[in-house]
């Protein structure tokens, strides 16, 4: 609900889906939950909100799941231009993310080493990604940024339901337990058991809120 150039994240990253005819928008919702509720949105609430991460609160919508049209994954902390989703929507592989190849350019203006904040990115001569989100050990482990924007087919959104309910949650991922996993460790598990992550390139057109310093850069750029 943070607002840049007077309106919302939220706000911008839903006017954005629905102007590509992406109307069907649930919010899973945590801290504050009862201000985006009143904004208007449709949510649902990830009751354990303060002690786990992303993936948990993504299968909080899992009964919204069915497999008959296509999932759209979003971070809730990004805005993107219009292109950039048009290019995921174009996307017909099982698993698509969004990549970012100027990486560079946007995360140089943001912090002072790049590499401190940035993940790994190795995708393959086809396309497809085959390692994300591990700490990179140069520039040469880092082919693009993975942004937070994802799209499963509408066939394969079961077996992604089945491929988080299978895992062991009894194990660590990434140095996080099962309900405190990043996102980027499940695309990299839903990788190593055989899915195709096809790398959905883009040049910059989106922004991150992460920090009060990003949000700082960002008005002073407005």
């Amino acid at each position: 609900m943070v607002e840049l150039a007077g309106s919302s994240l939220l706000k911008r990253q839903v006017a954005t889906l629905d102007s590509l005819g992406v109307g069907d928008v649930t919010v899973v919702t945590g801290y504050r939950a009862e201000i985006i509720e009143s904004a208007g949105f449709r949510t649902i609430v990830n009751q354990e909100f303060a002690s786990s991460n992303m993936v948990h609160s993504l299968f909080c919508a899992s009964s919204l799941m069915g497999g008959d049209d296509d999932l759209i994954i979003a971070y809730g902390d990004i805005v993107y231009e219009p292109k950039v989703l048009q290019a995921l929507l174009e996307s017909d592989a099982s698993m698509s993310v969004v990549v970012d190849l100027e990486w560079r350019r946007y995360w140089e203006l943001r912090m002072e080493d790049p590499l401190a904040d940035a993940e790994t990115m190795k995708i393959n001569e086809q396309g497809l990604i085959t390692e994300l989100g591990k700490k990179p050990q140069g520039l040469d482990e880092i082919q693009g940024q993975y942004i937070g924007l994802i799209k499963v087919r509408k066939d394969r959104v079961a077996a992604l339901k089945d491929l988080y309910e299978a895992m062991d949650s009894e194990v660590t991922y990434d140095g996080q337990s099962y309900q405190q996993m990043y996102m980027t460790s499940f695309i990299q598990h839903a990788i190593d058991s055989g899915w195709l992550a096809k790398a959905v390139p883009i040049a910059n057109g989106w922004l991150e809120v992460d920090t009060l310093g990003d949000l700082d850069l960002y008005r002073r750029m407005e």
